[in-house]
């Protein structure tokens, strides 16, 4: 492995100053362990072998935001693919969808934002009640879709239990600057005996968003609509509850970079040939043209999904089992998209997810879960000029078992995960294909002092491709690409080792993870050739590797206010031939205090993000730049009723900054300074 990268030297120098001012300062009070839910044994942070990220309560508050990419991006080890301003999903070591797998409370979301980054991961980060991301090998439990990590969304919409007062909910309403944005939440439970209904409803606006230094100002087609509702209603006993949900979501938002000028493009070979130009003919394949592409309508997509949920636990439920659980979600996903009034591709995903765990009782010294999971999806892309991929129906069934052991100062983990693939494209001239894919896990905790611990886990990871990967073909306008599959990929295994340090305890507390995969047949998305902004990708699988660093370092200063350095590196390679991966993230270093005095709190932040000069084939150098930030909120109480009054600032700096992991980096930079200011009613 390389020598460590200056990134994280400089975040561990940067730390020994504040560290050595503070000394002597009064312990701060100590925090109950937040457990995580999305592990099957809800095991605590500090339990975990594996990192994770939770965001609940303020914190989460503070970092509301339109997407799911957006909300997560700045926390150690997580990036965002954005998109504009509709759509972003979290990048995680490196690694995005289909790789990363978004959950609502424990079940598959099964919208098409794995297909490609314009669409919108279809969870409401405005009724979110908390946010959690695993990541390494624990994850490998969700299937070969959460290879590079899990984030699961929980939310309020089936209750669990009956609210102290027969009813509590909470309003929320925040505006902002730099889109024009108002967004605005309301949620109520009621219950009474063992019935408990909860309702919910969000909306969002925003229009297109400032950048500086930008032509006219502001991205073109980076507005954005979003209204949300659901209805839930729960039967609850002593042993445990069921309930079921109907959520509903219609979001229209823009589509930057969107262009019909490459419509004529297509392969001869390995070549691209555009309006009767080819690769010997002349066209452009320098990085740095800079083309603005003009056209007369706006771009956008027209997003509608509907959605059951049905959740349940029952304690003691067979002889041998302490506790049962049970997710499961029906979706009807749609959106079609449109340059100006005129309909475009219109893609569809109708499926199902289910997810049954069962967790025994101690057997001498082992705990653990044993579960089963399948899911349908029915995915179709139609009419338009984006029907690239075919209909196709893809079955998978997992079985999968977790098993824990304590012993003294350590804990040691096994895992396993054994599923079946079957992908049916409606196509006479397109085979089945069914596949198998089995992963392993082993790791171990150990406390080997107070306050102290280190961890260790290796896993064996297997993903089958998907349909897109193997049979995609023709033009991608979200992605100015054409993108061309290959039926013939084969299965992809990951050799995968994660260690981390941490003191979890008292005033210094760090968290500090190292990983490295190895994948044999790592399939992606190889760019042949390009032509101006449009490229030719080929999904292609070669031997890759991965490996990366990422911590975090804090310390009270003083009883009202705490230091934190924080980073994250990751770098990916394929080995033969030896070339870098597209649009991985670049390194991150930053710095931040957070601040909390009686009623009081806030923050202030600063992020580096290097520049990312490691380039795949046709790649452009993204720049570096710094991002600060700052937020201030009042939580006070009037007769029954909490409320709290914030105020956030991003990009304070107002930068002009390119996100290397986007694929329109040059056409919709990230979001100029931005004020928002917010209040929220909890009652």
């Amino acid at each position: 492995m390389q020598a460590t990268p200056r990134p994280l030297s400089l975040a561990l120098a940067l730390t020994i100053s504040p560290l050595a001012q503070a000394a002597g300062q009064p312990p701060v009070a100590q925090l109950e362990a937040i457990r995580i839910s999305v592990s099957p044994l809800a095991l605590s942070q500090q339990e975990l072998l594996s990192p994770s990220t939770v965001l609940q309560g303020p914190s989460l508050d503070l970092r509301r935001a339109a997407t799911l990419g957006q909300l997560l991006d700045g926390e150690p080890g997580i990036h965002s693919d954005t998109f504009g301003a509709g759509a972003s999903r979290p990048v995680i070591r490196g690694q995005t969808a289909p790789r990363v797998k978004v959950l609502s409370d424990g079940s598959d979301v099964m919208d098409a934002s794995a297909v490609s980054p314009d669409h919108a991961v279809t969870v409401d980060t405005w009724l979110a009640g908390r946010v959690e991301v695993l990541r390494g090998p624990a994850a490998l439990l969700y299937g070969g879709g959460a290879i590079g990590g899990v984030v699961n969304v929980l939310d309020r919409k089936i209750p669990s239990a009956i609210p102290e007062n027969g009813f509590e909910g909470s309003a929320q309403a925040q505006g902002s600057t730099a889109d024009k944005g108002r967004a605005g939440a309301v949620e109520l439970t009621a219950g009474q005996g063992n019935v408990a209904v909860h309702v919910e409803g969000a909306s969002r606006r925003g229009r297109d968003y400032r950048v500086p230094d930008w032509t006219d100002g502001r991205v073109k087609d980076s507005n954005a609509r979003s209204d949300t509702a659901s209805v839930g209603l729960s039967f609850i006993g002593e042993r445990g509850y069921i309930g079921a949900a109907y959520s509903y979501r219609d979001d229209v938002y823009g589509l930057p970079g969107h262009s019909h000028e490459y419509e004529d493009c297509h392969p001869h070979g390995a070549t691209l040939h555009c309006g009767g130009h080819g690769h010997d003919h002349g066209h452009d394949h320098g990085h740095d043209h800079d083309h603005e592409h003009a056209h007369e309508h706006s771009a956008t997509a027209h997003l509608r999904s509907e959605r059951f949920d049905l959740r349940g636990e029952l304690r003691d439920p067979l002889p041998g089992f302490q506790r049962a659980r049970l997710r499961a979600g029906v979706t009807d996903y749609r959106h079609v998209e449109k340059d100006g009034d005129v309909d475009g591709t219109r893609f569809s995903n109708r499926g199902y997810d289910g997810r049954l765990e069962l967790e025994h009782r101690p057997l001498g010294p082992f705990s653990g879960v044993i579960g089963l999971q399948t899911a349908l999806s029915d995915f179709e892309s139609r009419g338009g000029s984006e029907d690239f991929i075919p209909k196709t129906r893809s079955r998978s069934h997992g079985l999968f078992i977790l098993e824990n052991l304590r012993w003294q100062d350590w804990r040691f983990e096994f895992g396993a995960r054994q599923e079946w693939q079957t992908i049916t494209p409606d196509s006479p001239r397109l085979e089945r294909r069914e596949g198998t894919a089995s992963s392993l896990s082993a790791g171990a905790v150990w406390d080997f002092a107070p306050q102290y611990a280190a961890s260790l886990s290796i896993s064996r990871s297997q993903r089958l491709p998907n349909a897109q990967e193997l049979y995609a073909r023709g033009v991608h306008f979200a992605t100015l690409s054409y993108e061309r599959g290959d039926a013939d990929l084969g299965r992809e295994t990951s050799h995968n080792v994660d260690l981390g340090l941490q003191k979890h305890a008292g005033d210094l507390r760090f968290d500090l993870r190292a990983f490295y995969t190895r994948s044999k047949g790592y399939i992606y998305g190889r760019t042949l050739d390009r032509h101006e902004d449009f490229s030719l990708i080929q999904y292609s699988q070669d031997d890759a590797r991965f490996w990366g660093l990422e911590g975090k370092v804090s310390y009270p200063v003083r009883r009202w206010a705490t230091v934190s350095v924080f980073g994250d590196v990751v770098r990916g390679k394929l080995l033969h031939p030896d070339r870098n991966l597209p649009r991985m993230p670049a390194a991150r270093l930053g710095v931040r205090a957070d601040l909390d005095w009686r009623n009081w709190s806030g923050f202030v932040d600063y992020t580096h993000t290097f520049a990312q000069g490691r380039l795949a084939e046709f790649e452009q150098r993204s720049p570096s730049y710094g991002m600060l930030g700052a937020g201030v909120s009042y939580r006070g109480r009037l007769d029954q009723t909490d409320y709290t009054l914030y105020l956030r600032g991003s990009n304070l700096l107002d930068k002009l900054a390119y996100n290397h992991t986007s694929f329109i980096a040059r056409q919709a930079p990230l979001m100029g300074r931005n004020i928002m200011a917010g209040v929220k009613v909890e009652f």
